[in-house]
């Protein structure tokens, strides 16, 4: 297998990209493996997903790797925030705390 381009994608889109490849012939172990893993923690439909990259992107601070961590953890309070962001020198403000808590709350 040969890797022609790299993209980071949340887990509703690996499973979405994994489940069009499940009747192949090639159909890894791994491969199966972490669809099985997908299909249990994305718990929510494809178009609330879409809807939630979209409000995320009207946040200036928050490049496409951020914005996938907060899709695939669905923070609930400034804690889960803070631990998402621990590695980063994404800093912040209280308002865009703020926003994207409640953009994540309105989606679920």
């Amino acid at each position: 297998m040969n890797v022609k381009n790299e993209k980071v994608v949340s887990w509703a889109e690996a499973k979405k990209i994994i489940s069009e490849k499940e009747n192949n012939k090639e159909f890894a172990y791994e491969q199966k493996n972490a669809l099985d893993h997908l299909r249990k923690f994305c718990k929510l439909p494809e178009k609330k997903y879409e809807k939630l990259i979209e409000d995320l992107k009207n946040i200036e601070k928050l490049k496409d790797r951020h914005i996938v961590s907060i899709i695939n953890f669905l923070p609930d309070n400034q804690n889960d925030l803070r631990v998402l962001f621990a590695n980063d020198r994404l800093v912040l403000t209280e308002d865009d705390k703020k926003k994207i808590l409640k953009i994540v709350k309105d989606v679920k």
